[in-house]
C-alpha cells in the first residue's frame, strides 16, 4: 500500500519551503516568506520527544528491520499526486515529477527517529566554492576534469551516523630503556639501563562518529572529520526540508567495532605518553583496554556529495556541510605529471652539471 509523506507547504501562498543553511529558518520558494523551525515544530501536533532511537529497543526488532530493508516502498506525492518509488533507507527525496521536497516522517518514527542533527551551514554556492578552491591547489588536475555542469549537480544529503559514548579501563606494560654514552682514556662505553614500567588508567570518549551507511565509503566520511558537536540540535524533520536524507543500512552492533578500535588506539596513544618518562626507548609489552558503559546515538550529519565522471572513472567528493572541508580521490594529468617532472629533473640537474664544469674545468 501506497504511504503518506510529509511535505512542508508555505502557510501564505501554499509553495514548498525549504531549510536555509547556517539559519534556523525555512523559506518559501515562490513569495520568499521565512518561517523559524521552532515555530513550525510547535504549529504541528506530533510530540518530537517520542520515538526517538534507542539501541536496546532496536536490537529487540533488529530481524524485523532488516526484513524491511530487502524492497524498495511506495509513496504519494501530497502536491501532484504521483507515485514515489524509492529505497527503504530514503528519509528525504524530491518528487521527480514536481520537484516538491518530502520528508518520508514513517522512516523516522516507531523508534527509529534520530536522537540529534547538526543543520547545514553551506548553502550550495558554498560547497561548490569550497570545491573549486580545493581544485584550485591541485596542480596536476587535468583542466577538462572539471566543468559547471558537472559542479551543478552537488547534492546536499544528510548522511547516517552512529555517535558512541564509553568509558574506557586500559593497562600497559612497556619496556624502557635509558642509554649513557662516556669515555675513559682507554675505552668509549655504552651503558643501557632496562626499566619494567606499568601504567594504568581510566578515561572516557564522548561522540566518537561512525557512518551508518552501506552506499557512503567509510574512508570518505572519516576524513571529513571533525563535525562540530557543539552545534548537535534536537532532531526536527523540517531541516530536511531541501535536502536529501538516508536512513541508517548499517546496525550499530557492526559498527561498534570501528569505533571500539579508534578509541582503543587513542586510549593507547595515552598511556604511552604518560608511560614515557624521558625514556630513549619505549617498547610496549602488552595491554589490555577494555570498553564499559557503551552506548550510542543516532544523529543526521550534512555532507555534499558531488560524482564527476572522468574517462570511464567515477570521481566522488565530498564536502563537510558544517565546515566546508573537502576530500575525495582526484585524476592525475599524465601530460602535467610530465612537466612537473622534466622542471624538477632539470632544477635538480643544473647545479649538478654545474659542480661537475667546476671541478673538470
Amino acid at each position: 500500500m501506497s504511504e503518506q509523506p510529509k511535505s512542508f507547504k508555505c502557510p501564505s501562498c501554499g509553495s514548498p519551503i525549504v531549510f536555509v543553511p547556517g539559519s534556523e529558518n525555512l523559506t518559501c520558494s515562490n513569495c520568499g516568506n521565512e518561517y523559524e523551525v521552532a515555530a513550525l515544530e510547535r504549529a504541528e501536533s506530533e510530540d518530537y520527544t517520542q520515538g526517538e532511537f534507542s539501541w536496546g529497543d532496536y536490537k529487540k526488532n533488529f530481524e524485523a528491520e532488516k526484513e524491511r530493508f530487502n524492497n524498495t516502498a511506495v509513496y504519494i506525492c501530497k502536491s501532484c499526486g504521483a507515485e514515489i518509488e524509492c529505497e527503504k533507507t530514503t528519509a528525504a527525496t524530491n518528487c521527480p515529477y514536481c520537484d516538491n521536497v518530502v520528508v518520508l516522517s514513517d522512516r523516522l518514527s516507531s523508534g527509529l527517529k534520530p536522537n540529534a542533527i547538526i543543520p547545514f551551514e553551506l548553502d550550495e554556492k558554498q560547497a561548490v566554492e569550497a570545491v573549486l578552491l580545493h581544485f584550485k591547489d591541485k596542480k596536476l588536475l587535468p583542466r577538462d576534469f572539471m566543468s559547471s555542469h558537472k559542479l551543478s549537480k552537488i547534492k546536499g544529503i544528510y548522511v547516517p551516523f552512529w555517535l558512541f559514548d564509553s568509558g574506557i579501563d586500559g593497562k600497559m606494560k612497556f619496556e624502557g630503556t635509558h642509554v649513557r654514552h662516556y669515555s675513559d682514556s682507554r675505552y668509549d662505553y655504552t651503558e643501557t639501563r632496562h626499566y619494567l614500567v606499568y601504567v594504568d588508567g581510566e578515561m572516557r570518549f564522548e561522540k566518537i562518529p561512525v557512518d551508518g551507511s552501506v552506499k557512503m565509503d567509510d574512508d570518505l566520511m572519516d576524513a571529513l572529520e571533525p563535525f562540530d558537536y557543539s552545534r548537535l540540535k534536537k532532531f526536527s524533520d523540517a531541516y530536511l526540508s531541501g535536502f536529501l536524507a538516508d536512513r541508517f543500512d548499517t546496525d550499530p552492533d557492526e559498527s561498534l567495532p570501528r569505533a571500539s578500535s579508534r578509541m582503543q588506539n587513542s586510549a593507547e596513544d595515552v598511556l604511552r605518553d604518560s608511560a614515557d618518562e624521558g625514556f630513549d626507548t619505549l617498547t610496549k609489552l602488552g595491554s589490555s583496554i577494555q570498553l564499559k558503559d557503551s552506548s550510542v546515538k543516532y544523529a543526521l550529519l550534512p555532507v555534499y556529495l558531488l560524482n564527476m565522471s572522468y574517462k570511464g572513472k567515477n570521481y566522488r567528493i565530498a564536502v563537510n556541510g558544517q565546515t566546508g572541508k573537502v576530500v575525495g580521490e582526484l585524476p592525475i594529468s599524465k601530460g602535467k605529471s610530465w612537466f612537473y617532472f622534466l622542471r624538477l629533473a632539470l632544477l635538480i640537474a643544473a647545479p649538478v652539471a654545474a659542480i661537475a664544469y667546476l671541478f673538470l674545468k
